[in-house]
């Protein structure tokens, strides 16, 4: 992939892929920010509460809220997909071969995980060089998780992102990637 084909700082459309109380949160605060995010999830409900949220609060947002039925219609344009399906390997395994086959080559692919090492996660994709982990351990705070081989330009994208809904980020390298210290 050469460097013309890495996003930009500017981040038009986000996909989040899950629409329980973790991803709905993230979705609204991010079209409070002023970001068009595409919500997903298998669950029409979810959906629905989400919509509503959003409807409740559509005359002070910036954003735009859109709701998809598939995986492939929410990220069809996406800039950055993030997933929240529940933090195993094969779950997050799954989603990733799903996101990586159906969103464009320039999308940055994001995942929240607290055990998982995210070099292992990209090595699996086409774009190894977008992917990034995310944790959030306060309701105001992200850590962005990156490995060796992620590209500065995506690293600065998504901590710009984060920083723009609200977040005070934290950049970490991926924990499994480090050398063990001497003992």
């Amino acid at each position: 992939m050469c460097s013309s084909d890495l996003p930009s700082r500017d981040l038009r459309r986000l996909a989040v892929i899950g629409a329980g109380a973790a991803g709905r949160d993230l979705a609204l605060r991010c079209v409070r920010a002023g970001f068009n995010v595409v919500l997903e999830d298998v669950m029409p409900s979810r959906l629905r509460s989400a919509a509503a949220m959003a409807t409740s609060a559509s005359e002070t947002t910036p954003g735009a809220l859109h709701l998809a039925s598939t995986v492939e219609d929410a990220v069809r344009d996406a800039d950055l997909a993030i997933d929240f399906v529940p933090d195993d390997l094969e779950s997050k395994l799954e989603i990733f071969s799903m996101l990586d086959r159906m969103a464009p080559p320039r999308t940055i692919l994001c995942t929240p995980t607290t055990a998982l090492s995210i070099a292992d996660l990209a090595s699996c994709t086409y774009r190894p060089q977008l992917c990034f982990g995310l944790r959030f351990p306060a309701p105001d705070a992200a850590q962005l998780i990156h490995a060796s081989r992620s590209s500065p330009q995506a690293l600065s994208t998504v901590e710009h992102w984060l920083l723009a809904a609200g977040f005070t980020v934290a950049l970490l390298r991926d924990p499994a990637e480090l050398s063990p210290s001497p003992t």
